[in-house]
């Protein structure tokens, strides 16, 4: 018979809290959020029998819900971190759009519903992608040119979002919100998004959404560092088709310094869990140690000192980032394969510093262990290094979704055929959207 431990219960207990507050997770176990409280704090100990409970609360990704409560599709979507975080928040993804194949594989892994992933989204059609209430995504960063707009004005020619948006891939994401008009839309980017070719990138997705398509707009900068031990600011832009009394103000934010990379590295104290799907490729839990392989060589760590010297001494900030127990890290990147230079664990004076794990990479950007890493470790980096951290996007998602759910419904264009066959609309529907003054803040 298997014996459940308390150490197990407590674990799932944890996980479980970095996804939901106590309020809920008592719900769905059935007990008062106090117990909860003092379950966490180890003032108590957790019944065995909520173990059940936990596990379904934490499934692994891609079990679809048996109902939601609106539709979204996800564009650009990697590994699926604001899919998830969406999911988390009652809706249900309804198409899926990503181009490279082992982003799909990973995808594939922890989505499993079955829905096939579309590819270059610059080669499907509008009228390919379903009705939707709400628009995801995490679109590269171009530049746009404004070449040849002074002489399209002076020729008296029009020159919106499809001229100055041509060629980039936000151009993509404006003419399927243009085409289907969903309720609204959450776009991702990195912080330097605002600065990007001295502002002027910035300028024309805002002016694109709120006077070419009309909806109303509100943008921040949001850290990170609020759910998990790294510093990662990314610029998030959302926006509603309808008038909504939508503000920042209602995101509720964990207090920095809470978790610090301790939490998320293994345990070789004989906690670390044991990951099936991870097949013993991260960690030795017969000899309780992380593989030998993480750890830099004596080469790659004198390069790396060297490199730092060097810059140190003509004045730069170039070098590696040498990271503690206690420690917040840098920003995760996608080319973390190479060195791993921008996060390196200490290992104390007589050890070389090692590159973290890809599980600890996942739990880095809030994945749960129950995320499943397909690829190989050259192949993990770069996903997770693109990733985001999603409990930032859940937050977002639980703020969006009282103004997602007022939107009123109205009839698309795009989606009104006299016949699969046929592209000519049964009638055309005009209708009058708002455009707000700007509302952003940044909270870092």
């Amino acid at each position: 018979m298997y014996e459940v431990r308390a150490s197990t219960v407590l674990q799932c207990l944890e996980e479980a809290a970095h996804y939901y507050n106590h309020s809920e997770i008592a719900e769905k176990l059935g007990v008062n959020p106090s117990t909860v409280g003092r379950w966490l704090k180890h003032e108590t100990e957790p019944k065995h029998g909520i173990l059940y409970g936990l596990q379904q609360m934490l499934m692994p990704f891609g079990k679809p819900a048996d109902s939601a409560d609106f539709t979204f599709i996800d564009l650009f979507a990697g590994i699926g971190g604001i899919r998830k975080a969406f999911e988390l928040n009652g809706g249900r993804c309804v198409f899926t759009s990503e181009w490279d194949a082992y982003a799909q594989r990973t995808y594939h892994a922890n989505f499993a519903d079955g829905q096939p992933i579309a590819g270059d989204i610059t080669a499907i059609p509008e009228a390919n992608i379903p009705a939707h209430d709400v628009l995801l995504a995490g679109f590269p960063c171009q530049p746009f040119s404004i070449a040849g707009v002074s002489k399209k004005n002076a020729l008296g020619r029009a020159h919106g979002f499809e001229d100055e948006t041509q060629g980039t891939l936000f151009f993509d994401v404006a003419r399927i919100i243009k085409a289907k008009r969903p309720g609204a839309f959450l776009l991702e980017n990195v912080k330097n998004l605002q600065s990007h070719d001295k502002g002027n990138t910035f300028r024309i997705i805002l002016h694109t959404l709120r006077e070419e398509l009309g909806y109303q707009v509100h943008w921040t900068t949001i850290d990170g560092q609020h759910w998990t031990p790294q510093h990662r600011e990314r610029t998030v832009i959302v926006g509603f088709r309808e008038p909504t009394a939508f503000s920042w103000d209602a995101l509720q934010l964990p207090g920095k310094g809470r978790i610090t990379l301790g939490n998320i590295l293994h345990k070789t104290d004989g906690s670390e869990p044991v990951l099936e799907h991870d097949e013993g490729r991260y960690f030795d839990h017969a000899n309780r140690k992380i593989h030998d392989k993480y750890t830099l060589t004596n080469n790659l760590w004198k390069y790396l000192q060297d490199y730092s010297d060097k810059h140190k001494a003509k004045g730069n900030g170039f070098g590696f980032g040498l990271a503690y127990a206690n420690s917040v890290t840098r920003t995760l990147s996608a080319r973390y394969y190479k060195d791993g230079s921008e996060i390196l664990v200490w290992q104390g004076e007589n050890k070389n510093p090692r590159r973290l794990t890809p599980r600890e990479c996942a739990r880095l950007m809030g994945y749960p262990d129950t995320f499943r890493i397909p690829v190989s470790d050259t192949r993990a980096y770069k996903q997770f290094g693109n990733s985001v951290v999603m409990p930032v996007f859940r937050e977002v998602a639980r703020v969006m979704k009282p103004w997602i759910m007022q939107q009123t419904y109205k009839p698309l264009m795009a989606d009104i055929w006299i016949n699969q066959n046929d592209s000519t609309p049964l009638f055309v529907m005009e209708t009058d959207y708002v455009v707000s003054r700007n509302d952003s803040r940044t909270y870092g």
